[in-house]
């Protein structure tokens, strides 16, 4: 069944620089493993060694995370649109003056701020 699947930035240098591609499968594991034999690398950072999702990526099928649907079992049908997403994260930094005292808050969405 034709499915398409939505490339980040990041992985659409396996695909032509294309955003979307047409793949086939009924589970989520046949599209992954279509989209690898189509675009060889596609799926390296998706699937962890283990065979799994990789732990960073988010996986939607129709704007559902497959983590509560049955991760690489989700079924998939004609005109799903099957989203592969990198996990986005923030970095906080807090710095100590010299002497203890409060810190300053560093990082978004803060500029600065006490901590």
């Amino acid at each position: 069944m034709p499915v398409t699947v939505k490339l980040p930035t990041i992985l659409r240098k396996f695909a032509g620089d294309e955003a979307r591609v047409t793949v086939e499968g009924v589970t989520l594991e046949e599209v992954l493993k279509d989209l690898e034999s189509r675009y060889p690398g596609a799926t390296k950072n998706v699937l962890a060694e283990g065979g799994g999702l990789h732990r960073f990526i988010n996986v939607y099928v129709n704007d559902e995370d497959v983590r509560y649907l049955g991760s690489l079992e989700t079924a998939v049908a004609d005109g799903d649109v099957v989203s592969i997403l990198p996990a986005v994260g923030a970095v906080y930094f807090v710095s100590i003056p010299p002497g203890g005292g409060g810190g300053a808050l560093r990082g978004p969405p803060y500029r600065s701020g006490k901590v």
